[in-house]
């Protein structure tokens, strides 16, 4: 697929008021590898004056040629060629000199790895920034995709450079409408396949070619050995942790299912006190989140009463479909897996609507609505639950929705409206004065039975509606 930039209307907005700031400007960045952090960065600075430099593991002395050779390309200093930076307080000093009088942009990239070769970097960033920088025209930029350690070296209370910056932005995946500007050809039935396969994470996005359907797409770039994707969750694991296994082992018991506590002990068969070490150590990482019943209370958050489920549909997906085959892909026996996906495949697929219809809700809202806070989620109370619940506490407003990922008869929708209308009464939340609506959300409805269930005061829509939402 040809690489599009789309989606990104908010962050390029948001560094452009930061720049066109006459004081100094200090952004932060970061976000998971591959949402396109560095594609966003070169957007920004493709038509400023600007320095920008890859960190990488490497030596001192090497990190210090590079960074004078960066420079050397925009200040044309024969100086930084001969005689290279020997110290990051050279190098502030330089940007400090530079910056006096003139607004450059000075980026750096995968800012962690700095901080690896670095280790007193962020105080020494504070120091320069406290009594020089922060007096000068620069604006920096710096940038990671280890999430955990930008969050505490860079952002968090106990690091040097709390409260520096003048901004920063958490770079998320990009929003599912997004997808169809980037798969044209495909239908709404199609790109939900793909955001359950590769979420929408515009380094794996590339890589499906839209000429060939979703399930050939995933023979091709995810189940076969030495592709690209085949083994991106264990490498990005690898980077953050020292030994992945026990955390993999979790991962697979949660995959496409919300996970209680000892359900992940019991199927890991690991002690509970590690499996709680490691669940916390992934929720940090943002690879999982504990989710909780719409109408949880604080009390009820605070004693971790929820389920556990991977964020990134890409692992999500990867840990239910190719870690527990990993034998059979290494030895090219493709089919076998794939068989395994087209018995499995709905089942996963009506999971992973439920997230897509909570976008196609929202993204119904007008903008004034959109400013009103809304509570959206999943219910559950012992045996009973309800796919999406939407809660205005202002007005006392909730609307109840079934999700189903298949077709739905006329008589099916009138069964499910009943049983969802019986479980609503369960929901403890203003139960004697708040207004109620009920809906459900289809893969695929007749569209007579729509119109008139509408005419009735549900909220019906099916892929048709998603469609028309997305060529709008």
């Amino acid at each position: 697929m040809l690489q599009k930039f789309v989606d990104r209307a908010r962050e390029l907005e948001f560094m452009e008021k930061q720049f066109k700031r006459e004081e100094a400007g200090f952004i932060v960045l970061y976000g998971r590898r591959r949402v396109g952090k560095t594609e966003l960065i070169n957007r920004f600075i493709k038509d400023k004056k600007h320095i920008y430099f890859f960190a990488r593991r490497e030596s001192a002395v090497d990190t210090f040629n590079r960074l004078s050779k960066e420079l050397f390309k925009v200040f044309h200093d024969e100086l930084l060629i001969s005689r290279p930076f020997s110290s990051m307080d050279s190098f502030f000093d330089y940007l400090y000199e530079k910056a006096k009088e003139e607004r450059f942009t000075m980026v750096i990239d995968e800012f962690p790895m700095l901080i690896e070769r670095f280790r007193g970097l962020p105080s020494v960033l504070q120091d320069h920034w406290d009594n020089k920088l922060r007096f000068s025209k620069l604006f920096l930029i710096l940038c990671g995709s280890s999430i955990g350690m930008m969050e505490t070296e860079v952002l968090g209370y106990r690091s040097p450079l709390y409260g520096r910056r003048t901004g920063q932005w958490k770079v998320e995946p990009l929003n599912f409408f997004a997808l169809a500007e980037l798969f044209p050809s495909y239908s709404a039935e199609g790109l939900v396949k793909v955001y359950s396969a590769l979420d929408t994470i515009p380094g794996y996005l590339v890589k499906f070619d839209s000429s060939l359907s979703v399930e050939e797409n995933i023979e091709k770039r995810i189940f076969r050995k030495g592709e690209f994707l085949n083994l991106e969750p264990e490498f990005l694991l690898k980077e953050e942790l020292r030994d992945p296994s026990n955390y993999m082992s979790i991962l697979r018991t949660i995959a496409a299912v919300n996970s209680a506590f000892n359900e992940i002990c019991n199927s890991s068969r690991l002690d509970k006190s590690l499996v709680s070490k490691y669940l916390a150590i992934l929720e940090n990482l943002h690879i999982v989140e504990k989710t909780f019943s719409v109408i949880a209370t604080d009390k009820a958050r605070l004693k971790g009463k929820g389920s556990y489920q991977i964020k990134d549909k890409f692992f999500n997906f990867w840990f239910r479909y190719v870690y527990p085959f990993q034998d059979y892909l290494e030895r090219g026996e493709i089919a076998v897996v794939a068989d395994f996906l087209s018995r499995d495949f709905n089942t996963y697929l009506g999971f992973v609507f439920e997230d897509v219809a909570r976008e196609f809700l929202i993204r119904m809202k007008s903008e004034s609505e959109r400013e009103t806070p809304l509570r959206m989620g999943k219910w559950w109370h012992r045996d009973k639950e309800i796919d999406l619940v939407i809660l205005n506490e202002t007005k006392k407003e909730s609307v109840f929705f079934e999700v189903k990922w298949r077709e739905l008869k006329r008589r099916e929708c009138e069964k499910a409206l009943e049983v969802l209308k019986e479980k609503s009464t369960y929901v403890e939340w203003h139960r004697k004065d708040r207004i109620v609506r009920y809906g459900i959300i289809a893969k695929r409805m007749d569209t007579d039975d729509k119109r008139d269930l509408r005419s009735k005061g549900y909220l019906v829509y099916d892929l048709d509606d998603f469609e028309t939402l997305m060529r709008r």
